[in-house]
């Protein structure tokens, strides 16, 4: 079957082919309501769709977006990012085009050569956690770097504003009364640059406090629910008086380990123990006894943000520094008061510095 052309809807319309091409084109301004509503009726009966490649000749642009992604597509922790993203590009009028590397090198050149030869109107390159990246080689200018950021710069980036979040996250357990918070942290061979900005959070906020860090309350484990469950068991293996009443948790996974240990020795959450995770990964946060106050990873928000700076709707900042996206703090009901019992290091107080 022939393809529809811009002629058959002016004939069904009885209209010219420019009158057709100015109202498929959004270009109404000289056109009466009526006459607009009998072309996209005709173009309706006869089939007739716009020729992209054609239009894209014309305007030197393709409506398409590309966005390079390391393993978002593949895992469910990071899908928000892809669904903010595509919203953008439906809002605007673009089609999305979505290749996961999986961490292939290889597989990132080919995608970014094919993307750029099909002449996207914007690309975002996005990492499924903050990190720093090196630049592809061959990135249009313009790319937007998405939950990463470039080690040379010269790209709009944005990230979780991970510093903030350490911040709140400890900030919740000191104004609950707490003075002994660990922060059960992530032990990789490469960790994230989340990791250290977290930690530099709740640094500060014990300073603010008057609390003095403890090294034997940072301990490092895997990043899961099996790292969580040793880290826990760690510090609950250190003498009374130094035992943590709050546990900070670097990820969520980790927290729901600290709730499986601490269950063990018989400690009631929140009453005995209080827990802040942080992502609020869905089926994780939410679904433990009781649902864990965390962090929340702005994953849509950053989405929405880098696609729009990518086909032009928003500024990036002009510092050349990465845009830092608000973490929100997620209450849920596994943060109270210490036990009365707990007792108070020697030493502690306010006003003591580190």
């Amino acid at each position: 079957m022939a393809r529809a052309r811009i002629s058959d809807v002016a004939q069904v319309a009885g209209v010219s082919t420019s009158t057709v091409s100015l109202v498929l084109n959004g270009r109404t301004q000289r056109i009466s309501p009526a006459t607009q509503d009998r072309v996209r009726e005709a173009a309706t009966t006869v089939g007739y769709t716009p020729n992209s490649v054609a239009r894209g000749l014309r305007t030197q642009r393709t409506r398409t977006l590309g966005l390079v992604s390391d393993q978002i597509a593949t895992t469910p922790f990071a899908g928000r990012m892809l669904a903010g993203a595509q919203e953008v590009a439906h809002e605007h009028g673009h089609l999305l085009f979505l290749v996961n590397t999986d961490g292939d090198a290889a597989v990132e050149a080919e995608a970014v050569q094919a993307l750029t030869g099909h002449q996207v109107d914007g690309l975002v390159y996005a990492a499924m956690w903050h990190r720093v990246v090196d630049a592809p080689a061959g990135l249009p200018a313009g790319t937007v770097f998405l939950d990463c950021r470039p080690a040379t710069g010269g790209y709009p980036a944005v990230v979780p504003d991970d510093r903030a979040g350490g911040r709140d996250a400890t900030r919740l357990l000191v104004e609950a009364g707490h003075r002994r918070i660990a922060y059960v942290d992530v032990d990789e061979d490469s960790p994230p640059i989340a990791s250290a900005l977290r930690h530099e959070g709740y640094l500060e906020v014990l300073a603010e406090a008057g609390i003095r860090p403890d090294p034997a309350l940072h301990v490092r484990y895997e990043s899961s629910a099996a790292g969580g469950r040793a880290a826990m068991v760690e510090l609950l293996d250190l003498p009374a008086e130094r035992r943590p009443t709050a546990i900070f948790c670097f990820n969520d996974r980790m927290a729901a380990g600290v709730y499986v240990a601490a269950h063990r020795r018989g400690l009631d959450i929140p009453g005995d123990l209080s827990v802040v995770g942080y992502d609020d990964q869905q089926l994780v946060a939410g679904e433990l006894d009781p649902p864990l106050t965390t962090i929340a990873l702005p994953h849509a928000q950053m989405g929405r943000w880098a696609t729009e700076v990518a086909l032009g709707v928003r500024k990036p900042p002009e510092d050349d520094q990465p845009h830092l996206m608000p973490c929100p703090v997620v209450h849920r009901d596994s943060v109270g008061p210490p036990p009365a019992a707990a007792p108070t290091p020697a030493g502690d107080g306010p006003g003591t510095t580190p």
